[in-house]
Parts: C-alpha cells; sequence; structure tokens
C-alpha cells in the first residue's frame, strides 16, 4: 500500500454509496460500509435483481489512489451459503467486480485529486 495515499473512509463510502447503485445493472441494491479492520477498504453487499434472491459481499481495498482489489467474501441465495465455483456464479461475480472497478473509476475524483 502506498504511504502517501490518505483518503477519509467516510468519504469514500459516501462517494460510493452514492455511485454504484447507477453503476449496477437495473434492479440490483447495494449496500457500502466502512472496512472496520483497514481503513483503506470498503465492505459491498449487492442483493441481485430476480426471483433467485442471490446476494453477494465482495471487499474492495485500495492498493494505491487509483487502484483496487476486489475480493469475493460471500454469495449466498436466499439467505444460505452457495458454492461460488458455479458458471453461473462466476459470471455474476465477474459482472459485479467489472462493476466494482468502474465505481472506483467513477470516484477518482475523490482518490486521486
Amino acid at each position: 500500500m502506498s504511504q502517501s495515499f490518505d483518503i477519509d473512509q467516510n468519504q469514500l463510502v459516501h462517494a460510493w454509496q452514492e455511485r454504484l447503485p447507477v453503476i449496477l445493472n437495473q434492479g440490483d441494491q447495494a449496500q457500502v460500509h466502512a472496512d472496520e479492520a483497514d481503513q483503506q477498504a470498503i465492505r459491498i453487499h449487492i442483493d441481485a435483481a430476480g426471483r433467485q434472491l442471490y446476494s453477494f459481499d465482495f471487499r474492495c481495498a485500495y492498493v494505491d489512489n487509483r487502484e483496487v482489489k476486489v475480493d469475493l467474501i460471500d454469495v449466498e441465495k436466499d439467505g444460505l451459503h452457495i458454492d461460488e465455483r458455479t458458471d453461473a456464479i462466476q459470471q455474476m461475480t465477474q459482472d459485479y467486480t467489472r462493476h466494482i472497478h468502474e465505481c472506483a473509476q467513477a470516484v477518482q475524483q475523490l482518490t486521486n485529486p
């Protein structure tokens, strides 16, 4: 992690809360929270649109003021943990990861002034 990177985590969460819903697929719902263990990271919970009741939890950590590392933490279907290795879940995870990277680009005016 770059030592020169310093951002107010509350501002970061607020910016992501405003921007991420605009970037996600229509009908998807997102919640963004501070990562209590890491000031350079946020937690993202996404409820997928549709009747299958999928939800995804991601950790998004800033490597520096322009780059983020996105990790899938958990996938649930109707409140139960499921195997994230299926093709459908992998495709959804890739799609959400791409959206998260897009959001990081969209809030870059805050992280890379």
